[in-house]
């Protein structure tokens, strides 16, 4: 028996990185030998064991066998006789392909040290084709890794691009899909996740309301960078830069202008109504993708109110009250600052505007701040009941907005 240290870990190691999780495949070993030495298994459709001292995954060598479509479709063989580069070929990429055995050495049999070094994301063999899953970790490698220079190998990017045009795409369920998005969008450069896609073909399958936005012109005034494909480019990662590892804000950003994809041809390149007409194509993939609640009701107020954020200094106290009684900030401060987040990552995320001021958010903090101190007990005490009571708290709060620039509102 004999175990080594593989994927992520050996990966990270050799890039510098962090290391967070221990994956180990062990080799020249049975079920019950593991058992007998204590570790607990937890796999279902593969032997799987926690180490019983540092609870780190040890993993039986295996190989797979594709029996139908989709990532399901697999048939996984687990024994002492499957070699570790046979465990190692069944891997997505080859950086991801590399092991390390208990001396330190490395067992690299698929040159994922030399990609590492190009800065590559290469397939390891052609057995890629079989797990549509693999293209969507592509590209949420790419949303991690493109800061340090890594792009897709050509050769990787054709794999990918036949898996769509033969419909293995199509055969992904919406969790996974959600599951790879939502990882993407909690990376440094999410921008590459939709590039892959895109490049790939399964940007139109998986997102076709994300894929019609590119090729839509804005007003140059407002978008230097005019195509709104590329726009949401630049918010996605101005959101990465406000906000790091915040997943929930990035899916605010990355719908918040559905909308545009809908304006018709005569009116280009102005989009006068796209935050509202944003919401149902937003609706619907968020049914699609099984999107949860939080995410798909804060993507919806962005969606929605991102304009009346940019001018919210131009807001009656009224509007502005609606706004944050909508967003529920008044009893949570922090969906407020998710919205704000993405309201400023669009504000900034244009070609020459990255480095902008967003004064709005310091106001909308103290609007909220300043409406959320005002209760009920000092109205209630001067006698009021019932709705009088909601109806005077309601003309306090706006006057206490309006008095924050000096104007009735």
């Amino acid at each position: 028996m004999r175990t080594y240290l593989v994927g992520g870990a050996v990966r990270d190691r050799l890039l510098q990185r962090p290391v967070s999780d221990h994956d180990h495949v062990v080799v020249g070993a049975t079920p019950d030998e593991l058992l007998a030495l204590g570790y607990k298994p937890v796999g279902k459709d593969f032997p799987v064991f926690l180490h019983p001292d540092s609870a780190e995954e040890y993993a039986l060598a295996r190989t797979e066998r594709k029996t139908g479509p989709g990532y399901h479709g697999f048939a996984v063989h687990a024994d002492p006789a499957v070699t570790l580069e046979q465990d190692l070929e069944r891997r997505d990429l080859t950086i991801n392909a590399i092991a390390m055995d208990e001396a330190g050495g490395l067992v690299d049999p698929f040159g994922g040290v030399r990609d590492i070094e190009q800065r590559v994301l290469r397939h390891v063999s052609p057995a890629f084709v079989e797990d549509p899953v693999r293209l969507l970790r592509v590209a949420r490698f790419a949303a991690r890794f493109a800061p340090l220079g890594f792009s897709v190998a050509e050769e990787t990017m054709q794999l990918m691009q036949r898996m769509v045009r033969a419909g293995e795409v199509d055969h992904l369920v919406p969790e996974r899909v959600w599951q790879e998005t939502r990882r993407a969008l909690g990376e440094p450069r999410p921008s590459a996740f939709l590039q892959v896609l895109r490049a790939s073909g399964a940007l139109a399958v998986l997102f076709p309301e994300l894929d019609a936005l590119y090729g839509v012109p804005q007003r140059a005034e407002y978008h230097p960078e005019i195509d709104t494909g590329i726009h949401l480019e630049l918010v996605l990662d101005m959101a990465a830069r406000i906000a790091p590892g915040n997943d929930l804000v990035g899916f605010c950003a990355l719908t918040h202008d559905l909308g545009k994809a809908l304006t018709p041809a005569d009116v280009l390149p102005r989009h006068l109504g796209h935050e509202l007409a944003g919401v149902e194509p937003l609706r619907q993939l968020c049914a699609r993708l099984r999107v949860p609640t939080e995410y798909a009701a804060l993507a919806e107020q962005v969606c929605r109110e991102h304009l009346n954020a940019h001018r919210a200094f131009e807001l009656k106290a009224s509007t502005v009250l609606r706004l944050l009684v909508a967003l529920d900030a008044l009893r949570r401060p922090e969906r407020l600052e998710v919205f704000l987040s993405a309201c400023e990552a669009d504000k900034r995320g244009r070609l020459g505007l990255e480095h902008s001021d967003y004064p709005q958010a310091a106001y909308l903090r103290a609007a909220r701040a300043a409406a959320a101190a005002i209760g009920a007990g000092a109205f209630v005490a001067q006698g009021l009941q019932g709705p009088a009571v909601g109806a005077a708290m309601e003309k306090a709060r706006m006057a206490a907005i309006a008095a924050l620039r000096g104007s009735s509102g």
